[in-house]
């Protein structure tokens, strides 16, 4: 396929996506209490970790042990460098999508070029080498420095602060993970 079909095709596709997660069904899914057939936990509803309201549809994935240590090593980098609640909520939420909260490794054939850790940040792109940017705490750090660098990213979506840090191909899959982030920081920052 020509380059200028492709991009048209993928534009279209893109816009498509875009209206139908901002046009959709917001309210039938606030209601939902179920995933994948399981009830969800009672949820946060706060406007110190989610002052915008989630938007879209909402993942949550059960955290093992390694999971939920790299849910308190993010919290304590936040906290470390001098950053808010908000602020945790949108690195987890960040690093679930980018890793599912699990510090990866060089993944081989199925690394996106050469991304690794919590928040698949690539050496390459000066982030770090690969043993900083496989430290939980390093790697949060780092995300923080890069938000505390987007102007008035406390008033945006998550997602648009977590995109504009990151740099996505799909900037606006941040968003699905912003319940149980806000969750995570509720159940973790005073420990």
């Amino acid at each position: 396929m020509n380059t200028i079909l492709r991009k048209s095709v993928l534009g279209i596709a893109g816009l498509a996506f875009t209206g139908g997660v901002f046009a959709g069904p917001v309210a039938a899914h606030a209601a939902d209490t179920t995933h994948a057939g399981k009830p969800v936990t009672a949820t946060v509803q706060s406007d110190k970790l989610i002052p915008h309201g989630v938007q879209g549809e909402q993942s949550r994935i059960d955290l093992d042990d390694e999971q939920v240590a790299n849910v308190k090593a993010i919290i304590a980098a936040t906290k470390k460098a001098g950053m808010d609640e908000r602020a945790a909520v949108v690195s987890i939420a960040t690093a679930l999508q980018e890793s599912k909260l699990e510090n990866l490794g060089h993944l081989g054939d199925r690394n996106d070029h050469d991304s690794q850790g919590l928040f698949q940040q690539r050496p390459s792109s000066g982030w770090g080498t690969v043993e900083q940017i496989t430290d939980p705490e390093y790697s949060t750090t780092a995300f923080l420095k890069g938000l505390k660098q987007v102007d008035g990213w406390q008033d945006m979506p998550l997602t648009k602060a977590a995109q504009t840090v990151q740099v996505s191909a799909y900037p606006d899959h941040y968003a699905q993970w912003e319940q149980q982030a806000a969750d995570l920081v509720a159940a973790h920052w005073n420990k």
